[in-house]
């Protein structure tokens, strides 16, 4: 009985390293994701180290800076929650829409990415606009971060405000809605 439980528990906090509920607030994702959906978060999938920090003291052992990721890095489409880079202590929920090296255009409603206009079906007709012009016209987005958008853009508080978001501001990537019920199932990506 005592292993069982022990079992258990070990289980319960092996699976909190990894997975984060997380409970969306205000419409910024609407109607991809509502106001007071539960959706789990996979923490682990970009967790990334550089191999210069543990391999760089070794004598003779040149390692390059890049960092490397156990599973991938995040992706053009994939819903992520982080920790804006202003603004805000409370997380937000915002999908990838370019990643480092991206040059991110937004005009005419709708956005660009190297030059090829998104096929951004979760918008339901919405466009697509940006008052602050620095992070919306020919923005390259910069080594280490994602440039992100909400879906409901007309209230969404984004990239388009803030800037890039830095990786290391990623809590990890929303990929399934457990409540409510509903709603059941994986999130699209």
């Amino acid at each position: 009985m005592l292993k069982t439980a022990l079992f258990a528990l070990i289980l319960f906090l092996l699976a909190r390293l990894v997975i984060l509920p997380y409970e969306v607030e205000g419409q910024s994702m609407t109607p991809s994701l509502v106001n007071h959906e539960r959706v789990l978060v996979n923490r682990a999938v970009f967790s990334h180290f550089n191999p210069s920090s543990v391999l760089g003291w070794v004598p003779g052992v040149h390692v390059d800076d890049d960092e490397w990721y156990l599973f991938h890095e995040p992706e053009r489409g994939d819903v992520l929650v982080l920790n804006p880079p202003q603004f805000s202590e409370t997380p937000y929920i915002k999908r990838t829409i370019a990643v480092a090296g991206d040059t991110v255009d937004i005009r005419d409603g709708a956005v660009y990415v190297n030059g090829e206009r998104l096929d951004e079906p979760y918008l339901h007709g919405l466009k697509t606009a940006c008052d602050d012009q620095t992070y919306c016209e020919n923005y390259v987005v910069p080594e280490g971060t994602v440039y992100v958008l909400g879906d409901n853009r007309p209230e969404s508080f984004d990239s388009r405000s803030f800037g890039p978001v830095p990786l290391d501001n990623i809590i990890g990537k929303a990929w399934f809605s457990n409540w409510p019920l509903d709603r059941l199932g994986l999130i699209s990506h």
